[in-house]
């Protein structure tokens, strides 16, 4: 058979993990016919979400994943709700509670705060995070009971809107259920009301930590408070629309229909320009030799051989770089 190269976008479910979510597509492989360990196919997966989180997980097969590391620096979005009045030392679900407040914010004041948490601001990780300190996980130091110091960080937030508020039981105005359209202030809010969570959306760059930003938000509302949903909708290129239930995976490989299902390697890229080649360039690029006096803006472009993925390449005054070759 044929090489797989391409990409499986999961809608990973509540409770797996990211590695999970590649043993899952390995399987799917074995019974499409394909065996990744005998056949030296590599899988592997562009971003780790948290077993707490739900949503847009891309999984490379073959030379897509050498683009993996490109997924880990893309931006992404997601939805996610921030239960007020405790805080937990994980700062999700998973955790004990570490701190308690009987304040209560109002949409308005929630409204008033979203602009100090827009655009590059410094953000502590979580100590419940796969960050090293000296050598060894945060979360592996916490767990052992030993004080974790996180050094803050800036990151940027691209946008932060509200989804949808959730009204403290016994309001008396009417709670939102689960729209999936942006909240707008035209929508009214009736006596003002508080809210007991409310669920944001939020555009951020990579290394971005939305307990931390969850955390923070709710502290600047006088309250504390820890993320109770997270779903990713978009990762890079990749959104929802792209993506498929561990259900349908395996129809695909009980099919055998799995490669014709693959995104191709090229979708990882469709960010950024494709550059055309003549053969003799392709060539070229495929020896590891530089291009030059190529008639094309600096940047990042996807070079191609009448459609065929070559290289991810870099140019700069008209000399062309490869920065990952593809063995296709």
């Amino acid at each position: 058979m044929s090489g797989i190269n391409g990409w499986l976008i999961l809608d990973k479910p509540l409770g797996l993990g990211s590695t999970d979510g590649v043993t899952a597509v390995k399987r799917a492989l074995r019974a499409a016919g394909y065996d990744a360990s005998k056949r030296g196919i590599k899988v592997g997966h562009g971003g780790t979400l948290d077993p707490l989180a739900t949503g847009v997980l891309p999984i490379a097969l073959g030379e897509a994943t050498k683009l993996a590391g490109r997924m880990l620096d893309s931006d992404k979005i997601y939805d996610f709700t921030i239960g007020f009045g405790s805080q937990t030392d994980t700062l999700d679900l998973e955790g004990k509670v570490i701190a308690t407040s009987d304040v209560r914010p109002t949409l308005a004041a929630v409204e008033a705060v979203l602009a100090q948490f827009t655009g590059p601001i410094e953000q502590v990780p979580p100590i419940y995070s796969a960050l090293k300190v000296d050598g060894e996980r945060a979360y592996d130091r916490a767990r052992a009971g030993e004080e974790v110091v996180l050094a803050s960080r800036q990151v940027t937030i691209h946008a932060l809107t509200i989804r949808h508020p959730g009204l403290v039981p016994g309001s008396t105005a009417p709670q939102a259920a689960g729209s999936v359209e942006a909240w707008t202030p035209a929508q009214g809010r009736g006596d003002e009301p508080s809210l007991d969570d409310i669920t944001l959306s939020a555009h951020v760059s990579k290394g971005t930590y939305i307990r931390s930003l969850a955390r923070d938000i709710a502290i600047a509302l006088g309250t504390v408070g820890h993320v109770t949903m997270l779903r990713r909708t978009r990762a890079g290129p990749f959104d929802l629309s792209h993506a498929i239930s561990l259900d349908k995976l395996a129809e695909f490989g009980q099919a055998r229909s799995l490669k014709h299902n693959l995104l191709p390697l090229r979708a990882g890229l469709d960010d950024i320009p494709a550059l055309s080649l003549t053969p003799d360039q392709a060539g070229l690029l495929r020896q590891g030799r530089v291009l030059v006096g190529i008639a094309a803006d600096d940047g990042p472009y996807f070079a191609t051989l009448d459609d065929s993925p070559v290289a991810l390449v870099e140019v700069q005054d008209r000399e062309v770089r490869v920065v990952r070759g593809f063995n296709l």
